[in-house]
């Protein structure tokens, strides 16, 4: 077997071996199937600035969907540092799937809609969020991976 397919195989088995369990939140709990984020909206009728949640918790090792939809009065350029450390299995927008093979770089709205990303956290730390440009607006966060 090839070495690459051997290390992908690996790491696949050890997130697919994760046991259930809960650390010092109550709430939060590792399981093998995947679990869905709060979603995440940028802006809203009236307010092309407001944000819904800023800071999320997740645990590593776990397989997340997460939906983050606009408003659509703006362009929103959203982006997080996270993506490098997660393996993103696709992002879903309008049914339609993209598989990845890496991270992506932003995701960005032209027009009102909602684009889910399906990934399983790596590695534990404190990552950033923004919308490139308005962070001074408040649009920004905190995504926390225990």
């Amino acid at each position: 077997m090839q070495p690459v397919k051997l290390i992908a195989l690996s790491a696949l088995s050890m997130l697919l071996a994760v046991p259930v369990y809960a650390d010092d939140d109550d709430d939060v709990k590792r399981t093998r199937s995947s679990k869905t984020v709060p979603e995440l909206k940028l802006g809203k009728e009236g307010d092309q600035f407001a944000v819904n949640k800023t800071d999320f918790k997740l645990i590593s090792g776990q397989g997340y969907r997460w939906k983050i939809s606009a408003a659509g009065e703006l362009e929103y350029k959203f982006k997080t540092d996270m993506w490098r450390d997660v393996w993103v299995n696709q992002i879903v927008i309008s049914d339609l799937e993209v598989h990845m093979a890496g991270a992506p770089a932003w995701l960005e709205f032209d027009d009102e809609g909602t684009i889910q990303v399906q990934f399983s956290t790596v590695r534990p730390g404190t990552y950033k969020w923004w919308v490139e440009g308005l962070e001074d607006r408040g649009m920004k966060g905190n995504i926390v991976v225990k």
